[in-house]
């Protein structure tokens, strides 16, 4: 009986630790960021198949995502700790650089880009 009431005890251990574990993990999920936004010309057209880096100041490590064919980008599973900045570059020009802060609580930043595009 004592075996098999230790492993009922150790089972239900890790239960609960599973359930805990989960919890945790659903509410930093919860609190992470997203940055999107459009990428646009100097007359408001999307700029699509621009690259956008976004760089964590704290890690210094960068992210990089493609608009699509309406100009848009998106960024999720930011750390809400860490501060970011994002550019945005096709053919040589660049937007400039927009900065999300840590001090801001929004969870859905949305920062548009203006890049000019090379006159052909």
């Amino acid at each position: 009986m004592k075996v098999g009431r230790r492993i009922w005890c150790v089972a239900l251990a890790l239960s609960l630790f599973a359930t805990v574990a989960m919890a945790q993990d659903k509410k930093r999920e919860a609190q992470l960021r997203t940055v999107r936004g459009l990428v646009m010309d100097k007359s408001d057209s999307p700029v699509s198949g621009s690259v956008v880096f976004l760089k964590n100041t704290r890690t210094n490590s960068v992210r990089s995502s493609y608009t699509d064919d309406t100009g848009s980008y998106r960024f999720s599973g930011l750390d809400p700790n860490a501060d970011y900045e994002l550019h945005a570059e096709k053919e040589g020009t660049k937007s400039a650089t927009r900065t999300v802060s840590s001090f801001d609580s929004r969870k859905d930043i949305v920062l548009n880009l203006k890049i000019d595009k090379k006159k052909s």
